[in-house]
C-alpha cells in the first residue's frame, strides 16, 4: 500500500526531471557549425591514418593540454577531488584530476574507433566482461530492465556492445548544440543496432518503452537541480534524478548498474554489472523512490571508488545544494 501511495504522490512529476534545465540559448550560425562538422570529418580521416593505439597516446597529450589551460575546469575537478577523498594526499589528487582528463580526451577517439574496431567476431580483442550474466539474461527475458552507468571510462561502448549483440536497447542522450556533429555523432552510435533517444521530449517516451520489456539505459550521474533527490555521493549529498526510480516503481522493473573500465592506456576494456536492483527490495521500504535512488548512487560510488581516475571530476555533479546546507 505504501508503495501504492508513493507512485501516485509522484506520477505527475515522474519525468519533470528528466527535461533540461531552461537556460537561454545561443544563436548558432549554420555555416559556422557547418564548417566545424567538415573540420571534424578531415581530422577524423586524419585520425585513422594512425592506429588507435597511437591516437590514444596523443589524446593523454592533449588531456594534459586540457588540465593544464582550463583553469575553471582543473579547480573544479581539485576541489572534487578533495573533498571526496579527504585522506589523500595533495600529490595524488593532482595525479587523479590530471588522470581523468586523459581519459575524457581519449574516450572521443575511443567513440570514433570503437565501430571501425569492434566487431562480433573479434569483441575477446577489445573487452572482457564481468558478473554480467544475470543482466544479460534479464534482458533476454525482455520483461524490462533499466540499466544506469556514469561518466566513467568509456561508457559508450557498453550501448554499443548490447546493440551489436542484437539486445533491444534504447539510450537517453543530450543532442549536441550542432546539429550537424550531433547527427554524425548519433550515427557512429548507432551503427552496430543501440537505438537513441534525444532527452529532450523523452520524458514522453521513456514509460512506454520501459514498460514494453526493452531496455533502457541512462547515465545517472548527472546533477538534476533543485527538483532532484539529495542521496550520498562520495560523503557528499548529490542531486540524483527521479525519473529513474520512478520509472522502476511504476513498471516494476529491476535496475543494473554497469560500467566501462579502460586497462592501461589501450583500447580495452572490462565491462560489468555491479549491482542489480530487484523490485522485491524496495516493496517495504517507507519512501522507495529515495531508497532505489541512493542504492544505485553508491553502487556507482563502489566501481568509481576502483579506479577514481577514469571519473569526470571536472563535471558539476555537486552543483545544487540541499535546502538544509542553506539555511
Amino acid at each position: 500500500m505504501r508503495l501504492t501511495m508513493a507512485v501516485l504522490n509522484l506520477k505527475s512529476r515522474a519525468m519533470a526531471d528528466s527535461a533540461p534545465q531552461k537556460k537561454k540559448k545561443r544563436k548558432h550560425n549554420p555555416v559556422t557549425d557547418w564548417m566545424t562538422y567538415i573540420a571534424l570529418r578531415v581530422l577524423v580521416v586524419f585520425l585513422y591514418v594512425f592506429d588507435v593505439e597511437t591516437n590514444l597516446q596523443f589524446a593523454c597529450f592533449l588531456g594534459r593540454l586540457l588540465w593544464k589551460h582550463y583553469h575553471r575546469g582543473r579547480e573544479r575537478a581539485l576541489d572534487n577531488l578533495r573533498a571526496s577523498f579527504p585522506e589523500k594526499s595533495e600529490e595524488w589528487i593532482q595525479q587523479t584530476g590530471r588522470r581523468s582528463c586523459e581519459h575524457l580526451a581519449m574516450l572521443a577517439v575511443d567513440v570514433l574507433y570503437t565501430p571501425r574496431l569492434v566487431k562480433k567476431h573479434n569483441w575477446r580483442y577489445y573487452s572482457r566482461f564481468k558478473t554480467t550474466e544475470r543482466a544479460k539474461w534479464l534482458m533476454q527475458e525482455g520483461k524490462g530492465l533499466l540499466m544506469v552507468a556514469a561518466h566513467y571510462s568509456n561508457f559508450e561502448i557498453m550501448g554499443y556492445m548490447l546493440g551489436l549483440f542484437g539486445f533491444d536497447v534504447y539510450s537517453i542522450a543530450r543532442p549536441l548544440d550542432n546539429r550537424f556533429i550531433s547527427r554524425y555523432l548519433y550515427d557512429v552510435r548507432q551503427r552496430a543496432g543501440q537505438k537513441i533517444i534525444d532527452k529532450k521530449g523523452a520524458s514522453e517516451l521513456m514509460d512506454k518503452i520501459a514498460s514494453s520489456g526493452t531496455t533502457l539505459c541512462f547515465i545517472a550521474d548527472q546533477d538534476a537541480g533543485r527538483k532532484g533527490i539529495f542521496v550520498d555521493f562520495f560523503g557528499r549529498k548529490a542531486s540524483t534524478y527521479k525519473s529513474i526510480g520512478l520509472l522502476a516503481i511504476s513498471n516494476n522493473v529491476p535496475i543494473g548498474v554497469g560500467y566501462s573500465r579502460r586497462v592501461d592506456n589501450r583500447f580495452f576494456f572490462e565491462i560489468g554489472v555491479n549491482r542489480i536492483i530487484f523490485p522485491e527490495e524496495w516493496q517495504d521500504k517507507d519512501d522507495p523512490l529515495e531508497w532505489i535512488t541512493a542504492e544505485y548512487t553508491k553502487a556507482i560510488e563502489r566501481f568509481v571508488r576502483e579506479d577514481p581516475s577514469q571519473y569526470w571530476w571536472l563535471h558539476r555533479r555537486w552543483r545544487h545544494r540541499p535546502k538544509e546546507e542553506k539555511q
